[in-house]
């Protein structure tokens, strides 16, 4: 038997050249002493594998259509025989492989391992780590579930405030101007194609650099990188060193075991991360969350004034990034050991407890307003004195459909949305029609629960809501306008505007 092993070997070796190609990278010297911080590159690619395995078994069934996504999804979770368990593998691999590549960012980072010769393997690294978020975010939208709707809104909302591209990128990624049926096939190819074949194709030059600028050995105080010594002394370390297999590669394959056997009783413990309710955007009392990933800016777009969304969707990412591009041609010389560079050390730790702050935050906090504040909370009596009865009746119909849970009249009701107590000051009769009907910003779209005659008490209503020595603005003529504007809405897609940031 051990022959016909052997003769096997000898087969694909004299055509591969196994020994002469594989076994030399194989066995590459590395430092002595690496220990355990090392593993969690590899740790991260065994992740990225069975998301690989688990998501090809996924992607017979799933059906990425808006019409059957959500009823796949239920098929997978109830019928089909460990399609459940497929489901939850792929969830928790998904957030095991953040983790765990935000661990070795974090260890390369501490460790100065950034720094000369290995500046392009970071620049990489921090590209790997765009593309894990990246599938992260377009596998919640793949759930096509309420989480996934107004996850997707609020991402497209980022996208679209992006100067100059902004609009064409929207209509690029949703396939027209609102969420819809290509909205989902598109982001299915960005999750299954696009995607993973970005992340391999960076993967492959950045084991190469790996391989060939060597692993950097464990920082020492008092040994700082000087481009001009480092390769010698680097030489150095590889002669007092070990071979990559089997010393390694051992920690490597026990620790990436243990990991997927975490994920894998994470599986069997919790099941699939939902699909939730599906996708409706006439539900207006919906509080989606998105996944914990995401979180932290979640609650921080909730914390901020609105005028501040700008600034954290387009300039604090940028920044961030280029910070991360540039950090090892700033910083590429020096002091290696965390015991030195302090300033290091502090910014980690200030990232990570701001991080579990607002992540927490983000999970447990209220941000929707209270569904029936409306009740205790009537519209302000002197607001109703001398209407009309269609006046009258549109102030029944701001109360009764919950308008106050996000506006407030004379300084009383929701914080969510402006407060109305002078809206005719700022809007025309015509812009109060397309704002209820339609939607925008924050506001969900109406056009399907309200009929004609309440839309035209309602705005007939809220035109009596302006100073008292002022005149309302002027647009078209109410009459009518409701019932064409309701129709244009009724024969357009079922989906809103995209929704903004706000929670």
């Amino acid at each position: 038997m051990r022959s016909i092993f052997q003769s096997v070997f000898e087969w694909f070796d004299h055509r591969l050249g196994i020994r002469s190609s594989i076994w030399p990278i194989a066995t590459h010297p590395v430092p002595k002493g690496l220990g355990w911080f090392y593993v969690f590159g590899s740790a991260t690619l065994t992740l990225f594998m069975v998301q690989v395995i688990t998501g090809i078994c996924l992607a017979v069934v799933y059906v990425p259509s808006a019409a059957d996504a959500y009823t796949s999804l239920e098929y997978l979770n109830n019928e089909q025989p460990l399609g459940w368990l497929l489901r939850a593998m792929h969830y928790w691999s998904a957030s095991g492989m953040v983790v765990m590549i935000a661990l070795h960012a974090t260890r390369v980072f501490l460790m100065g391992a950034y720094k000369y010769p290995r500046e392009l393997t970071w620049v990489l690294g921090v590209v790997l780590l765009l593309c894990t978020l990246g599938l992260a975010f377009t596998g919640q939208v793949l759930r096509w579930d309420q989480d996934a709707y107004w996850g997707l809104g609020v991402g497209v909302a980022m996208a679209g405030r992006a100067p100059l591209i902004g609009p064409t990128l929207v209509h690029i990624l949703l396939g027209g101007p609102n969420i819809g049926g290509e909205t989902l096939s598109r982001f299915f190819g960005l999750h299954v194609f696009v995607l993973p074949g970005l992340l391999i194709a960076t993967l492959v030059p950045h084991l190469y650099l790996v391989v060939r600028q060597g692993i950097s050995a464990r920082p020492k105080p008092g040994q700082p990188v000087d481009p001009a010594t480092y390769q010698a002394e680097y030489d150095a370390e590889l002669k007092a060193g070990e071979p990559f297999f089997p010393h390694d590669v051992s920690r490597d394959a026990i620790f990436s075991a243990l990991t997927v056997l975490v994920v894998f009783g994470l599986a069997v413990a919790f099941g699939p991360k939902g699909p939730g309710g599906p996708p409706d955007p006439t539900i207006i009392q919906a509080e989606p969350r998105p996944d914990w990933e995401f979180l932290p800016l979640f609650a921080l777009l909730a914390l901020t004034p609105p005028e501040m969304e700008t600034a954290i969707m387009l300039v604090m990412p940028v920044v961030g990034i280029a910070i991360l591009v540039l950090l090892p041609f700033v910083s590429g010389k020096g002091e290696r050991s965390p015991r030195r560079r302090p300033i290091a050390v502090l910014i980690i730790l200030v990232f990570f407890v701001s991080y579990g702050v607002l992540a927490y935050m983000g999970d447990k906090a209220p941000w929707s307003p209270q569904m029936d504040a409306w009740s205790g909370q009537p519209v302000p009596i002197a607001m109703v004195k001398q209407l009309s009865p269609q006046e009258l009746q549109g102030a029944v119909v701001f109360q009764n459909k919950t308008c106050r849970n996000c506006h407030a009249l004379d300084g009383t009701g929701g914080q969510r949305g402006p407060d109305l107590t002078l809206v005719a000051n700022r809007l025309s009769n015509s812009e109060l029609i397309r704002q209820v009907l339609q939607g925008g910003g924050n506001m969900p779209a109406y056009g399907k629960q309200l009929g004609p005659a309440e839309v035209e008490a309602l705005v007939a209503f809220l035109e009596t809501l302006h100073e008292a020595d002022e005149r309302p603005v002027r647009g078209v003529e109410t009459s009518g306008a409701a019932f064409q504007t309701v129709d244009s809405v009724e024969s357009s897609a079922a989906a809103p505007d995209v929704p903004s940031s706000k929670p």
